[in-house]
């Protein structure tokens, strides 16, 4: 049994109904969700000349291994019709592979953790909300101590709907 925390993002559409969906593709396809952070309303990142994400966080327990996992991500992003026309650009969804374990891994399609997870707030405020002692296998840095060291200055906010 693997434990995942995988990031979700939608900026296209109902957004908040995007991520729970995405939930619900996530237990069928990938595994167990275990806990979920609360829904963040967050700046754009990279490319900032769009709407808000909505983003949040899952912990999932699964049998499958990170490339399978990887596989059931982009394939749900499929089944819900995402169209990537632009790095970093609007999408309805996004699911983002952070952590497996502590497995440090780099191919050609997949690295965990996550390579650009040091530099997002929008990644790390959700992560502390449902893992702020997680163990980052590559800094061994905890979560907190991540975000505390983070340059992001995009702000997050926690949806109160």
């Amino acid at each position: 049994m693997f434990t995942y925390f995988l990031h979700l993002g939608s900026n296209v559409g109902d957004r908040k109904k995007m991520l729970f969906q995405a939930i619900q593709h996530i237990q069928v396809q990938i595994g167990k969700v275990v806990i979920q952070s609360s829904v963040y309303e967050t700046e754009p990142w990279g490319l900032t000349d769009q709407a808000n994400f909505y983003n949040m966080a899952v912990k999932v327990h699964s049998t499958k291994n990170p490339e399978q996992v990887c596989l059931e991500a982009k394939a749900i992003e499929k089944e819900m019709q995402r169209i990537k026309e632009l790095k970093w650009g609007p999408r309805n969804i996004d699911i983002d592979l952070l952590y497996c374990d502590d497995i440090i891994l780099k191919t050609e399609a997949l690295t965990i953790p996550h390579p650009q997870i040091y530099n997002r707030n929008f990644v790390l405020i959700p992560m502390m909300e449902i893992a702020g002692e997680w163990m980052d296998p590559v800094k061994n840095m905890t979560i907190t101590e991540l975000y505390d060291q983070c340059q992001d200055t995009n702000e997050v906010f926690i949806l109160n709907e």
